[in-house]
């Protein structure tokens, strides 16, 4: 949207205060985040601002967001991301505006222009848009629509050419990355698409949502044989209690679990295993949490990020019996988290005496402390490394670690 807007001729800025009008991309995946979105849009809305309310609220309560927030002047589907400049102009003409296709099909390719916000050296690419997967606790296919892959050749372009605007890491993203180009080739073809971008001059691509069903051999292969392509495998694995994967409509995932996450640590030694879990789903019992307890126990995942079951409306799991109480969830939270917090903390502990490359991406104003991400690392959800020495923003400098916590490293640029 940044991108068609400025070569449409308008100015952009990340300081909504010199803005007239406030494009919000808001998420409606759990209740926190719609709690977070609404949030922002109120404080906008008490700042007299004019609000065009764009991604998954948009879709999914477009009506409701026109009726509540007098100052929204349009909302925008997430089929309809590409119309955000006429949008903007008709808003200026005094119109409210509703683009939200009931079915979205559209997604961006490498013709869309792109306009990058920051200097970090960080870049997220899209390979397809859509799930077809109905996990029942999800809404995201009602949202998002069917999955859309992009071709090879158009994913490859645009890597090129962020890898040309000095871009250090990729991250590939969709819904299930490693169903990547089965609606368009008629099997997946991710193992393909890494190969390809092995001959771009990134020296990071990491992946997101790999799930561990979809890491097939030749996946595996394309990991362990093309350099730049990091070890990290971002596996949304929700649970691990067959009964509770069969109510989440993920009952293939329960037999196998156990075996990929040991295959996939004898073929990939120095892979770094993040996994999402759900706490306090439908029916979830002690006994079924204790098996979750136990499974990350023996599995050791280098970062785990833990949810407890929000319902949604319009997914098969709200209607299901046997609710767990708001106060069992958090304290099964917790209790995941303080088993997780120990193994994270001797997973960052084995950093300690190596030198690894480190993405330069901040610098503490007050004390001039470097601060960057090692290859562990993904931006946002894990943790940081902070350095010391000197660096450029977005450069990637060899750090000697020095020590470590549950979340972050510490270290000297070695130079």
């Amino acid at each position: 949207m940044l991108g068609l807007l400025v070569q449409a001729g308008y100015g952009v800025d990340a300081d909504e205060e010199q803005a007239d009008y406030v494009i919000v991309n808001t998420c409606s995946f759990i209740e926190a985040a719609r709690e977070e979105s609404v949030q922002t849009l109120v404080d906008l809305a008490d700042a007299d601002k004019k609000i065009i309310i764009t991604g998954c609220m948009a879709q999914h309560f477009q009506t409701e967001l026109l009726e509540e927030l007098p100052e929204a002047v349009a909302v925008v589907g997430t089929g309809d991301y590409h119309k955000i400049v006429e949008v903007v102009r008709r808003a200026e003409q005094g119109d409210r505006v509703v683009e939200v296709s009931p079915e979205p099909t559209y997604i961006a390719d490498e013709t869309v222009p792109r306009y990058r916000t920051t200097t970090e050296g960080v870049a997220y690419l899209r390979v397809a848009e859509g799930c077809n997967y109905r996990c029942a606790f999800c809404i995201i296919p009602h949202l998002r629509g069917n999955q859309r892959s992009r071709s090879i050749e158009s994913i490859v372009t645009e890597a090129r050419q962020l890898a040309d605007q000095g871009v250090q890491e990729i991250i590939l993203i969709s819904q299930i990355t490693t169903n990547y180009g089965v609606d368009l080739y008629g099997e997946p073809r991710l193992a393909e698409l890494l190969h390809a971008l092995g001959q771009v001059n990134i020296p990071w691509i990491r992946m997101h949502y790999a799930y561990p069903t979809g890491l097939a051999p030749k996946v595996i292969e394309a990991i362990q044989t093309t350099p730049n392509v990091l070890p990290y495998l971002d596996l949304p694995l929700q649970h691990s209690h067959p009964d509770v994967l069969r109510a989440m409509n993920r009952p293939w995932q329960g037999r196998v679990n156990d075996e990929i996450i040991e295959n996939l640590k004898t073929a990939l030694p120095e892979a770094v295993l993040r996994t999402t879990l759900i706490v306090g789903f439908p029916g979830e019992t002690n006994a079924h949490f204790e098996h979750l307890l136990n499974f990350v126990k023996r599995h050791k995942f280098d970062h785990l990020g833990v949810f407890t079951y929000s319902p949604e409306e319009g997914t098969p799991a709200y209607d299901l019996p046997n609710p767990v109480p708001e106060a069992v969830k958090q304290a099964r939270r917790d209790a995941l988290m303080q088993v997780q917090q120990p193994i994270s903390l001797g997973q960052n502990q084995k950093s300690i005496g190596q030198v690894v490359s480190v993405l330069i991406e901040q610098e503490n104003p007050q004390t001039g402390q470097l601060i960057g991400r090692s290859a562990r690392f993904a931006p946002e959800v894990d943790g940081l490394v902070y350095v010391q020495g000197q660096a450029r923003l977005g450069s990637m400098v060899p750090v000697q670690i020095t020590g470590a916590d549950v979340y972050d490293l510490y270290g000297h640029a070695i130079v």
